[in-house]
């Protein structure tokens, strides 16, 4: 619950009078929550404020933390796809506070990014003051920090809540957090953040098995096997890892808990539990449902990865009869050595159709690799896809790296959002599919690679390489046999795909139950965001409802908003009035452009950036950051209106 304005002036007289005189209020109408007080006493002095770090020293902090990343992407897909529809972001940490990867609102990103809430920036205590993200790292629990609670004033404008992501071994991780405006309802944000690190935490305990034995147990035998379960690693009969709801089943603390004989824990029955499930007693008489995972052994040698964790065909997922003729001919083209291009809208379950693609062609037994382009600076996008020698850059690792593209030889290169990949690298990847080799950045011998490539793009590559920015030679290198995957809205079979994604969710598993009115809702919904917004949509009913419960048309979200064209709504740094937009409804667009002469979405955006430009007296990084775009997108713009007035073509939409 946000705080009112009578009660946010409190707070604000409150923080001011503990800054200057060191006393807390004794007749605040609401006390402090007791880790804003402890927050604020830590804080007090001199507190820096945000600031990025370089590049290079960001790069190895991101490689540093490829594994919490990686475990992390699903819930970051899911989470971020539902934050764009509520204003909100969702964001990553490592264990210092270090903001890795950021996603959700367009609009509220802006925002954010005007008080260094973005991808780079140090957001620990002593670096920020009182914030969900640092203060949640201190005091090792899930929290909320509102409005005025920030200790700084430029950070009043949010509302944010975080949960800490801890080790098997109790280890502090990093941070999810969602962040909003301190002026709107984050009713559940708190939830769904814990809910989420539970899921990322079991994630990490399974991978960390590595051929040991994990014992799953809960109140009720339904919940085995799902995220919420709790889990214990064994080695020799001793427990060296936990995950938090292990913690919390068992009344104990890390310290109690980790490295202890099962004996002095459990009623020896335990031991019979051997290769089946059972009932699994304490020492103090609770019982629990209990049951063995099987271990997995995964060879050190292998020094490839399986499907990425974002990328893994859901279990859930299944073809109709639109999806499986498209699915069965794309397998005999990337099995005759072409390759295969996906084109469909965001969250149509591309990413999930590649992992198809990859079972069911004949390089199954290889790796399958897959880097979004989309989701890595330009500086970090060919190091992680062509590898990189020891020492080639500052932060780099000590011994290099291979990179994805040698990681998938045998297998599958799975490339998501091509259309967002740089020009230079274009060029350098059409290099490696004509040669069939790979050389690591900063030298080395090439390397032989023998890989299949999948792409998936929601963009228009054909338009993209007319204007030149994309190039002509891959686009038709990629192009040998395109899917154009369906929306979710025109698939025939929505229904039993939302039966599907909601008992992928666990909501059988805690005796959840979909009306049939529900259902129907559900079905005649455009879904703009489709299956990621779907699933997202199921998880976040099934987290709230109460075991046993039917879920009907009232406990639905509101439908989401008409879906709007991704150009940039412009503050009014950005050169335009106040409040003018030029994000326009699908169909406004279309008319818009029919009305006004030469009023296309092209020529729109243009205008925009020359608008930006003009108003920062040409600054490239002032006018790409009050446009919500990357510099890049700001350079090509410059060079495009240079070859313009080279060729006495359009000139400068603002005269110049």
């Amino acid at each position: 619950m946000q705080h009112s304005p009578a009660e946010a002036a409190q707070m604000q007289a409150a923080r001011r009078r503990f800054i200057e005189e060191g006393t807390w209020p004794v007749d605040a109408a609401k006390p402090l929550p007791q880790w804003i007080e402890r927050s604020w006493q830590r804080c007090r002095g001199l507190v820096p404020g945000p600031e990025p770090l370089a590049r290079s020293v960001f790069a190895g902090r991101l490689e540093a933390s490829r594994k919490l990343i990686d475990h992390a992407q699903p819930e970051l897909e899911a989470l971020a796809e539902q934050m764009a529809h509520t204003r909100s972001v969702l964001i990553l940490t490592d264990a210092q506070g270090l903001i890795l990867e950021e996603g959700g609102s367009s609009e509220f990103l802006r925002r954010a990014q005007r008080v260094a809430l973005q991808p780079g920036v140090d957001w620990s205590e002593g670096q920020c003051g009182t914030n969900a993200i640092g203060t949640a790292l201190v005091e090792r629990q899930a929290l909320e920090v509102r409005g005025a609670e920030h200790f700084l004033d430029e950070h009043h404008i949010l509302h944010c809540a975080a949960a800490p992501i801890l080790s098997p071994r109790g280890e502090v991780l990093g941070v999810l957090d969602v962040s909003g405006s301190a002026s709107e309802m984050h009713q559940h944000a708190l939830a769904l953040v814990k809910l989420a690190g539970e899921q990322i935490e079991h994630r990490l305990i399974h991978a960390d098995a590595q051929g040991r034995r994990l014992l799953r147990f809960h109140t009720k035998a339904t919940m085995l096997g799902t995220a919420r379960e709790a889990v214990l690693l064994l080695e020799d009969d001793r427990i060296v890892g936990a995950n938090s709801i292990a913690l919390r089943a068992l009344g104990l603390r890390w310290g109690a808990l980790l490295d202890r004989p099962m004996d002095e824990l459990f009623d020896r029955q335990w031991r019979r539990l051997e290769g089946s499930a059972g009932l699994l007693t304490t020492q103090a008489g609770d019982g629990f449902a209990a049951a063995w995972q099987t271990p997995v052994v995964v060879a050190a040698a292998a020094a490839r990865p399986a499907v990425a964790p974002s990328l893994r065909p859901a279990p859930g997922f299944v073809t109709d009869d639109t999806l499986e003729p498209l699915l069965a001919r794309a397998v005999r083209v990337l099995d005759a050595g072409s390759s295969v291009l996906l084109q469909g809208e965001t969250g149509a379950g591309k990413d999930v159709f590649a992992g198809l693609l990859h079972q069911r062609s004949q390089r199954a037994r290889g790796p399958f690799v897959a880097l979004n382009c989309a989701a890595l600076p330009e500086t970090l996008v060919e190091a992680e896809l062509f590898g990189y020698a020891e020492g080639a850059f500052t932060g780099a690792q000590r011994k290099g790296q291979i990179g994805r593209v040698r990681e998938a030889d045998g297998g599958v290169l799975f490339l998501d959002e091509i259309g967002d990949m740089p020009l230079l690298l274009q060029s350098r990847l059409l290099r490696v599919l004509q040669e069939r080799s790979v050389t690591p950045l900063g030298g080395g011998r090439s390397v032989p690679v023998d890989f299949a490539l999948v792409c998936a793009t929601h963009r228009d590559l054909a338009a993209m390489v007319e204007a030149g920015q994309f190039r002509a030679d891959l686009y038709y290198r990629l192009q040998d046999y395109i899917v154009a995957l369906p929306a979710l809205r025109d698939r025939r079979d929505i229904p039993a795909v939302i039966e599907r994604l909601f008992a992928q969710a666990g909501g059988p598993a805690r005796g959840l139950k979909l009306s049939a009115e529900a259902l129907a809702d559900l079905a005649a919904r455009p879904w703009p965001g489709n299956l990621r917004q779907l699933a997202s949509t199921l998880r976040t009913l099934v987290a709230l409802a109460d075991a046993g419960s039917t879920i009907g048309v009232a406990d639905l979200p509101p439908a989401a908003a008409p879906r709007v064209v991704a150009t940039p709504t412009l503050p009014e740094s950005a050169g335009l009035p106040a409040g003018e937009s030029i994000g326009l409804p699908l169909g406004a667009a279309a008319s818009a452009a029919a009305d006004t002469p030469g009023a296309d979405l092209r020529s729109l955006t243009a205008e925009a950036i020359d608008r930006a430009l003009q108003a920062h007296q040409g600054r490239v990084a002032a006018a790409a950051r009050a446009l919500g775009v990357h510099r890049s997108t700001v350079y090509r713009h410059i060079a495009q209106r240079a070859q313009e007035a080279q060729q006495g073509g359009p000139m400068n939409a603002t005269g110049g």
